[in-house]
């Protein structure tokens, strides 16, 4: 090998390496999301949405804005920052302009649910794509050239499911920007208990063919 190339199999390795490692973290957030769901409280949200950018630290310049809309509820408050934080997350990992990018927070309430919508201003989601995107290993970019295992939007579906809430996306007006959509229910719901079943070893195999393909 020519010294270029050792250092470029090299930097391929370390990224697969990493690559397992969060897909290996995300398999077992996935798998157990929910099991414990943590004590009820009573959470302020936009304080609770400023702790998770915090917990984030978006690159500079990249502005997290938690809306005078969003409420006081009791939650279960684990299962809930699991969900934002993946959201915001994912906006700021794909966003084609950290240095400008933009998230708004904000809520709607519905009488026995809260609709949190959670807005970007990045290059938008395909209509196309608006299902894919919540299937386990999914991303929209060739792997080498995106952060992440693809789980993230499908542990936010398993999750509002279970809170008998429903997740969506929609698209701005222009085509730039995607806004995530999801209700959650203000009387918190105990989540069930996650049998170990045949389920188990098929997310296995699919993290196996994902990791050497």
């Amino acid at each position: 090998y020519q010294g270029g190339d050792v250092h470029e199999n090299l930097s391929l390795l370390s990224q697969r390496t990493g690559r397992l490692a969060r897909l290996l973290d995300d398999l077992l957030a996935y798998s157990r999301a929910g099991r414990k769901n943590g004590d009820v409280r009573t959470v302020e949200m936009r304080e609770f949405v400023q702790d998770i950018a915090t917990l984030l630290a978006p690159p500079e310049g990249f502005q997290i804005v938690a809306d005078e809309s969003l409420p006081v509820i009791a939650v279960h408050h684990a299962p809930l920052e699991t969900v934002l934080r993946n959201l915001i997350s994912n906006a700021i990992k794909h966003h084609p302009n950290p240095q400008e990018g933009l998230v708004r927070v904000y809520a709607q309430d519905q009488g026995d649910s809260v609709l949190f919508s959670v807005a970007d201003n990045g290059e938008g989601i395909p209509e196309q794509y608006a299902e894919r995107v919540f299937q386990m290993f999914q991303t929209l970019k060739p792997r080498d050239d995106t952060e992440g295992s693809g789980m993230g939007l499908a542990i936010v579906q398993r999750i509002v499911n279970w809170q008998n809430g429903k997740v969506w996306l929609t698209s701005g007006s222009d085509g730039q920007g995607t806004t995530f959509k999801f209700t959650w229910n203000k009387v918190p719901m105990a989540m069930p208990s996650i049998q170990e079943d045949a389920s188990d070893d098929q997310y296995q195999d699919e993290a196996s063919k994902d990791l050497i393909s």
